[in-house]
């Protein structure tokens, strides 16, 4: 039995937050944030640049002292508690490794560091990949850096798995296939992903529960089909743009003489056309634009 395997079994409590408020001087980051994350789900948290995405996860690492409390497995974390990454696995958007080592000397490192590693698993990662072991990691091309972080990230056996934006600046063809490796390689129904990320359409299939943060506030949580059902998109043409407004929508869209909007699922528009939302049409709806960026 694996070390995540008994703390599953030893500790059925989930990772929660409370009240979380984050100031910085007089700048209120995060306000007043609770939910609790669930078992076996890919949760996403969407906000515009600057909402508190990645402050609130590093409030949820220990790395940030704050008000409020963050409870993992029935204890409260404290600032700086080491204690939350016997269950927590953290994918930021730099990856933090020492450019010195090898990358064969890196794994070596991290495996003696982390009591949870999971050699077998390791070996079979990284036996697939092109990485290779007697190179340098200031060596290394940002793309393959990643991938050796995500691969030694993905060696751990814990229960949650954090990513802020861990494929910002790869390819399309890197960012498919470091996707393919959380899900063929982490994900199960005892494992929890919670991942922030700009690349939402990217991911949209994955996302099983989404949060979403705006101005340091959560302003919705909610599972993705159930927020889905109680939105479409309605197109009309151009012409009839008052009956959108007269619905209540806040963004819409100009189409090639049609303009489209989200509105509530049971709202009807005479002559108007219906399709499913995307979380990103939503994200717009909900939380505005003004530079907007999910």
């Amino acid at each position: 039995m694996t070390v995540y395997e008994k703390t599953f079994e030893n500790h059925p409590i989930p990772y929660q937050v409370k009240n979380l408020s984050k100031s910085f001087g007089k700048f209120l980051a995060i306000d007043n944030v609770s939910f609790t994350l669930p078992w076996g789900k890919i949760v996403g948290l969407l906000g515009k640049n600057g909402a508190g995405k990645s402050t609130l996860m590093r409030c949820m690492l220990g790395f940030l002292d704050h008000e409020g409390t963050v409870s993992l497995d029935g204890f409260h974390l404290q600032h700086r508690d080491h204690r939350v990454f016997d269950q927590v696995a953290f994918i930021p958007d730099v990856s933090g490794l020492d450019d010195r080592l090898t990358v064969g000397q890196t794994i070596d490192y991290v495996k003696r560091l982390n009591p949870c590693f999971n050699e077998e698993r390791s070996t079979r990662l990284f036996a697939r990949t092109n990485l290779p072991l007697n190179k340098k990691v200031g060596k290394l091309s940002k793309g393959m850096k990643t991938k050796l972080y995500l691969l030694l990230t993905i060696s751990l056996d814990v229960r949650y798995l954090l990513l802020d934006e861990p494929t910002l600046g790869l390819d399309i063809a890197f960012r498919k296939e470091f996707f393919n490796i959380i899900l063929g390689e982490f994900f199960d129904e005892q494992r929890t992903i919670f991942i922030s990320t700009h690349q939402v359409e990217e991911i949209e299939d994955m996302l099983q529960e989404i949060i979403i943060i705006d101005n340091g506030k959560m302003i919705l949580n909610e599972e993705v089909e159930s927020l889905k059902s109680r939105y479409r998109v309605a197109t009309v043409a151009s012409d009839k743009r008052q009956s959108l407004q007269n619905a209540g929508a806040r963004e819409i869209n100009n189409t090639l003489g049609f303009v489209s909007a989200v509105i509530p699922s049971e709202t009807e528009i005479e002559g108007a056309t219906y399709h499913r939302p995307t979380i990103s049409d939503i994200f717009m709806e909900v939380v505005g634009g003004n530079n907007a960026a999910v």
